[in-house]
């Protein structure tokens, strides 16, 4: 509960977001999230979405996470599916951690070496 309360706070520096797909998700399964491109980057200013589904097991097992917007990310299966074993935040997944936590991650992610000079497919394209 505390998620969707801080999602729909807007918690954070405003970079990424998230909330419910839908409102009346009373399981809180299927969520949404948003990340800005970190600046001076390929990703720089543009707007990725991303679904994220959050199991029974969660929070103690991580969520699946699936960017909507194509991308060209070190740490994703060709589908935009974020796989969990590449990915330092889902392989090392605590129960204290948040979507919030793992957006911001993933963000970080975007502006890593390896990912920063990695060529982008045409803005607001999708999977």
């Amino acid at each position: 509960m505390d998620e969707f309360e801080n999602g729909q706070k807007g918690a954070g520096d405003g970079s990424v977001s998230w909330g419910l797909e839908n409102d009346d998700d009373i399981t809180m399964t299927h969520w949404k999230g948003m990340i800005i491109g970190p600046p001076r980057t390929p990703y720089d200013g543009r707007l990725y979405n991303l679904k994220i589904e959050c199991g029974e097991d969660y929070p103690n097992l991580p969520p699946i996470v699936r960017f909507t917007t194509r991308i060209n990310l070190k740490g994703l299966d060709p589908n935009g599916f974020v796989l969990s074993d590449q990915v330092q935040v889902l392989r090392c997944w605590r129960r204290t951690y948040t979507l919030h936590n793992l957006l911001i991650e993933l963000r970080k992610l975007m502006a890593s070496a390896e990912n920063k000079k990695l060529s982008q497919p045409p803005e607001s394209s999708t999977f």
